[in-house]
């Protein structure tokens, strides 16, 4: 990723068919240092895709709970992505994290004032 960006590839760019940037896939898989070294070259943190889902929720929505994504919402946070952006039904990352039982991942979205 970091010769990708070093060699001119711009970490804005759309890069699916839905829509969506590196970060949002990143954030999907749970590449949390892909995630971090995007986040660093200046990828949008609050882009949403045509889902109506940014990175914070794809790190949720299509993880598992687990280490990986955990990781990956923490760095998502720490750089100040929008956290209080619902989904096209109005959920929020803290409701969708708490819906799935993902216990870490809504103690990470509220203690940064996740509603």
């Amino acid at each position: 990723m970091s010769l990708a960006i070093e060699l001119g590839n711009d970490p804005a760019l759309i890069t699916s068919p839905y829509e969506g940037t590196a970060l949002i896939a990143a954030a999907h898989l749970g590449h949390a240092e892909v995630v971090r070294r995007l986040i660093e070259a200046g990828a949008p943190l609050d882009h949403v895709n045509n889902l109506g889902w940014t990175a914070v929720i794809e790190s949720i929505v299509l993880g598992d709970g687990g280490k990986r994504h955990v990781a990956t919402l923490k760095a998502l946070v720490d750089a100040g992505a929008n956290i209080n952006l619902a989904d096209r039904s109005g959920e929020t990352p803290l409701t969708l994290a708490k819906r799935r039982g993902f216990k870490e991942m809504a103690a990470i979205l509220e203690k940064a004032g996740g509603r």
